[in-house]
């Protein structure tokens, strides 16, 4: 058993952290400025900018196969990565990305679709959340009536990430209502100028997803993605494509915050002591540095299940609940121990409050998350112990 980082892994890592270091953390002060004026953080230009200046270092597609230009990482460097892209606040994601099930697409579709996506040329989003079914996804209502050679859909779809930016969506309907999930669920490649339209949804968060509406929106057979039917399989594939690199993520940020919280408590005095010398303040300290070490293991034992080609869902699962619940239980501590200036947005800290609360709902839900480990754990799917046990 080794727990050492390979010369191209070490590498692959320490450029990416030089990145975030001079490109990404410089910004923080203005992303700060930008978002209590309510405005973009980040513009779309200054985005692309950066995923350009990333590129000239080989940094694209950093799961994208090599064939289509990418990088085709493993799924433990992606983890490394995104622990990594989690140091800071600054919305960044390298470009050259699709999603996976993009890659489903036949040729025509590709050159439509996948390719420029890949590019940067088009934006997509995924829509199979509605109002009446989220965790449950079974439960969708959005509907598609075949008319002649056409598809016509009706329905609304909600708290769609990208939504608001999309030129086109992947939505899944209901073909066939007396199957439903079971082989009655579709996904359709919809274009923006076929008729659909997306509302802005406010948040908590700085993040601001979208409500679609389809209103008798038609579409040729052509946009079928896969196969008539097949669609709900492709949703799940999508879902669980990389549950891990979430909590992988908000490794970097509990890494950040804790180092905020030592160096605060190291110099914040109170009553004649600095506040690092009370058992109150080092017990949340040592806390959370196991938390962080035991989530930081989960998070890699899953993508190393993912890269040995293993059913991976349930360390997924274990990952993504205990990353959500720990990474709330950092935040509130550091906060805590930034007394009042924590809660101010002088610092990022309640910035990082925010956004870290929604890891315990989108893509699973914690109460979906332990549902999949206790019917694994109960039904014998998964011994306890686990690949060592």
């Amino acid at each position: 058993m080794d727990f050492t980082l390979s010369t191209e892994e070490r590498e692959v890592r320490d450029w990416v952290r030089t990145f975030v270091q001079r490109e990404l953390v410089p910004r923080e002060q203005e992303v700060l400025r930008r978002e209590r004026a309510g405005q973009p953080g980040v513009t779309a230009d200054e985005l692309k900018e950066l995923q350009l200046k990333a590129k000239e270092s080989g940094f694209w597609g950093v799961l994208t196969p090599e064939e289509y230009g990418g990088m085709g990482l493993s799924a433990v460097m992606a983890a490394l990565l995104e622990a990594e892209l989690g140091r800071t606040f600054v919305p960044f994601r390298f470009g050259g990305a699709a999603d996976n099930i993009l890659f489903h697409a036949n040729e025509e579709q590709k050159q439509t679709y996948l390719l420029p996506t890949i590019s940067g040329e088009r934006k997509s989003c995924f829509a199979i959340t509605e109002p009446g079914a989220g965790s449950d996804a079974k439960a969708i209502r959005t509907t598609a009536r075949k008319d002649g050679s056409d598809w016509i859909i009706n329905g609304e779809k909600t708290f769609i990430t990208g939504g608001n930016e999309a030129d086109f969506v992947m939505v899944f309907a209901i073909t066939d209502p007396e199957k439903g999930a079971n082989g009655g669920v579709t996904c359709f490649l919809v274009d923006r100028e076929m008729g659909w339209k997306s509302e802005y949804i406010d948040t908590m968060g700085e993040w601001g997803p979208a409500a679609l509406v389809f209103q008798d929106v038609r579409v040729p057979e052509s946009q079928i993605l896969g196969e008539e039917g097949r669609g709900f399989e492709l949703a799940m594939q999508w879902i669980g494509q990389g549950r891990y690199l979430l909590p992988a993520r908000a490794i970097g940020s509990c890494e950040r915050l804790i180092t905020m919280a030592i160096e605060h408590a190291n110099t914040r005095e109170t009553f004649g002591q600095k506040i690092a010398e009370r058992q109150a303040i080092q017990w949340m300290i040592a806390d959370s540095g196991v938390e962080l070490e035991a989530l930081r293991w989960l998070v890699l034992h899953a993508a190393w299940q993912v890269d040995q080609k293993m059913d991976s869902r349930h360390a997924q699962s274990m990952a993504k609940l205990y990353g959500g619940q720990k990474a709330n239980e950092i935040v509130d501590r550091v906060l805590q121990i930034h007394g009042g200036m924590g809660y101010t947005r002088e610092l990022p800290v309640e910035r990082w409050y925010r956004e870290l609360r929604l890891l315990r709902i989108y893509e699973g839900t914690d109460e979906i998350q332990r549902r999949t480990i206790a019917r694994n754990l109960l039904k014998g799917h998964v011994k306890v112990g686990g690949a060592l046990g």
